[in-house]
């Protein structure tokens, strides 16, 4: 969890980033390994005969394919919560895709994990927002704690 603290007088801001084990390039390279090592295996036991090997091999590396693409896709998914001027704003990015929701501090409920993997809920007039995901327990815990007493100055 990393936090910025104050820029101009009253702004707070934290960032719940994902713990990615590997950088674009690594992630290129092992997904090329694994594609040359079946593919060389494949056209081995196609050249002894065995010619549906070929095929498993192709449906394993559609299916290798897919999950790297969904792990890069995500990669890149956070949490960012500002709280500046007397509103707490919240921006999600999933997948690529952003959301940003605006909270009013004075309503707002900061809803701590009850159970472990819980995530932080935040709640105000209506809307419910879990943030704090990729945390470990006592982080979400330690977030929720600093959240509140923010809110609470």
């Amino acid at each position: 969890m990393k936090r910025d603290w104050p820029f101009d007088g009253g702004r707070r801001e934290w960032l719940v980033r994902r713990n990615c084990s590997l950088t674009p390039r690594q992630t290129m390279a092992a997904w090329a390994l694994l594609l040359v090592l079946s593919v060389v295996v494949a056209v081995f036991f196609t050249w002894q005969g065995a010619w549906y090997v070929l095929v498993f091999a192709a449906l394993e590396i559609a299916a290798v394919t897919a999950a790297f693409v969904n792990y890069s896709r995500h990669a890149s998914d956070c949490d960012r919560i500002v709280l500046e001027h007397g509103k707490l704003f919240v921006e999600q990015l999933r997948g690529g895709k952003i959301k940003l929701f605006q909270l009013d501090p004075h309503w707002l409920r900061v809803v701590a994990p009850r159970r472990r993997r819980d995530p932080i809920r935040l709640e105000a007039r209506g809307i419910s927002i879990a943030v704090g995901t990729w945390l470990p327990d006592e982080g979400r815990r330690a977030l929720a704690r600093e959240l509140r007493e923010e809110l609470a100055r």
